[in-house]
C-alpha cells in the first residue's frame, strides 16, 4: 500500500511540473507577444497620424489655382489606398506586411512628389501654414522610422523567445506564429547615382 502512495505522489509531482512548465511557457509567449501588439498598434498611430495632415495639405495647396492638379489626384488616390489597408496585429503575416508597406510607400512617393513640385511655387513655400504642416509630415515620418525601428525589435525579441526549445513546440501547439519584419523597400539597398 505505500508503494502506491509513493507512485501516486510521483505522477502527482510529474504532472504538477509538467502543467507548471506548460503554463509558464504559455504565459511568457503571452507576455512576449503583447509589446509586439503594442508596437504594431504604435506604427499605425503615426501612419494613421500623417494621413491625418494630408487633407490640410491637400486644401492649403489646392489654394494655387496653377496647382498640378494631378500631383493632388495621385496623393488623394494614394492616402486612400494607404488607409484602406487593415491589419489585425494577432495575425500578422509576412504578406500582411508587405501589403502595408507597399500602400504606405506608394504615398510616401506621392508626397514626395507633391513636396518636389511645390518648389516651383514661391508664394506657396511662403505661407506659413504650409510650412507648419510640411514640418509636422517630415516630423511624422520620423516618428514612422523610430516606431517601425520598435516594432522590429520587439518582434526579434518575441520570435528569439517563442524559437527556443521546448517552447517552440509549445508554440506551435497554441498557435503562437512569428512575426515579420519591416524590411527595406525595393531599390533602398542601392545607393543613388549622382552625376555632376
Amino acid at each position: 500500500m505505500r508503494t502506491l502512495w509513493i507512485v501516486l505522489g510521483v505522477l502527482a509531482l510529474i504532472v504538477f511540473i509538467t502543467v507548471s512548465s506548460i503554463s509558464g511557457s504559455y504565459n511568457g509567449l503571452v507576455q512576449k507577444q503583447e509589446p509586439v501588439t503594442a508596437a504594431w498598434s504604435q506604427v499605425e498611430n503615426v501612419y494613421q497620424r500623417r494621413s491625418d495632415l494630408i487633407p490640410n495639405l491637400v486644401s492649403t495647396v489646392q489654394g494655387y489655382a496653377n496647382f498640378e492638379k494631378a500631383t493632388l489626384t495621385a496623393v488623394i488616390e494614394a492616402r486612400a489606398k494607404a488607409t484602406s489597408t487593415t491589419i489585425n496585429a494577432e495575425n500578422l503575416s509576412e504578406e500582411q506586411i508587405k501589403t502595408f508597406q507597399a500602400n504606405q510607400g506608394g504615398l510616401s512617393q506621392a508626397l514626395g512628389k507633391l513636396m518636389m513640385v511645390t518648389e516651383a511655387y514661391p508664394e506657396l513655400k511662403a505661407n506659413q501654414g504650409f510650412l507648419d504642416l510640411q514640418a509636422q509630415l517630415e516630423g511624422t515620418e520620423n516618428r514612422i522610422t523610430v516606431e517601425r525601428q520598435k516594432y522590429n525589435a520587439t518582434a526579434q525579441d518575441y520570435n528569439t523567445y517563442r524559437r527556443k526549445f521546448p517552447r517552440n513546440i509549445l508554440a506551435n501547439m497554441f498557435g503562437f506564429t512569428a512575426k515579420p519584419y519591416f524590411e527595406a523597400e525595393e531599390g533602398a539597398k542601392s545607393a543613388p547615382k549622382v552625376q555632376f
